[in-house]
């Protein structure tokens, strides 16, 4: 089934609008023979946007969910205090979940007093569970001019937590790949840096690729206009990439404007192996490693 509106009959079109208001969830794909990890999706916001693919504890069906497509570990990201707060509780209570904390760039300049939040997030990030501090960064395409000081004061501020506490630091760049790259540059990266969504070209992953910089790739991949990611994922060696949902958004071809979850990684993954013409398993096997060495072991 195409993803492009324009090809698809408008019977098609009506069956699809109506499952994007029923939250309906795509069928799970052919699940992954080796298995890797999702490295950034909020479960939290999947079931309060899109609600659940199955019966039961709506978090629990979803990490289910994932282990049945071989998806067995997950980094549950945070995008303000209260989400963070229970991501990292979740993280205490799942073997197969951790966690990352933060104030998302587009949020830091709406908080009422960004130094407090800052605080919360540090005392999360000192938690043994919480292997991350992110999605922070830089966003152009939400955040006008008017906010551009907060939301750089506030990545500063979290490049310095995930350096005190050895943590990874997990970056949000929206329109934004020269500001990013100046602040981290500026402030000294930390050992571990994931590019979470990676959205630049070539040119761009070679520059983060130079810099020893993890490249997360999600779904955007598989879109038929994204050309430029493909190209990045050839590039891009496997011993320095990642894969992820951002779910909910962000759903793979052919599922595009559906609900996104954990389990349909295995369709990022073939593309990703497809784009860089190697075995799916090898490829596999090499970003599940990525994922031990950038968090650490789940278990």
């Amino acid at each position: 089934m195409s993803s492009n509106a324009s090809e698809q009959s408008p019977s098609d079109r009506r069956r699809a609008k109506a499952a994007r208001r029923a939250g309906e969830f795509p069928p799970a794909p052919e699940p992954l023979a080796v298995p890797v990890f999702d490295s950034h999706t909020h479960l939290d916001l999947t079931v309060q946007e899109a609600g659940l693919p199955g019966d039961g504890d709506p978090v629990e069906a979803l990490i289910a969910a994932a282990a049945k497509s071989g998806v067995d570990r997950l980094v549950q990201v945070g995008v303000d205090v209260a989400s963070s707060q229970w991501g990292a509780d979740l993280a205490e209570r799942h073997e197969s979940v951790l966690a990352a904390v933060a104030l998302h760039p587009n949020d830091a300049p709406r908080v009422d007093d960004l130094d407090e939040s800052l605080r919360a997030i540090e005392a999360l990030a000192a938690r043994p569970r919480v292997r991350g501090v992110g999605e922070t960064g830089m966003d152009t395409f939400r955040t006008g001019d008017e906010g551009r000081a907060a939301q750089e004061e506030s990545f500063r501020a979290h490049i310095a937590i995930a350096k005190r506490h050895g943590k990874a630091l997990i970056i949000h760049d929206r329109q934004a790949h020269a500001e990013v790259l100046r602040i981290l540059d500026d402030e000294g990266a930390p050992e571990k840096v994931v590019m979470h969504c990676f959205s630049g070209d070539a040119e761009f992953a070679a520059e983060c690729v130079r810099r020893g910089f993890f490249l997360s790739f999600a779904g955007t991949v598989t879109f038929a206009s994204a050309g430029n990611l493909r190209e990045a994922a050839a590039i891009t060696p496997p011993e320095q990439m990642m894969v992820e949902t951002d779910a909910p958004y962000l759903t793979p071809t052919p599922f595009r404007g559906r609900p996104n979850a954990s389990y349909l990684i295995p369709i990022t993954m073939r593309a990703l192996a497809q784009a860089r013409g190697v075995d799916l398993d090898t490829l596999c096997a090499t970003v599940s490693a990525n994922g031990e060495r950038v968090f650490g072991s789940w278990r």
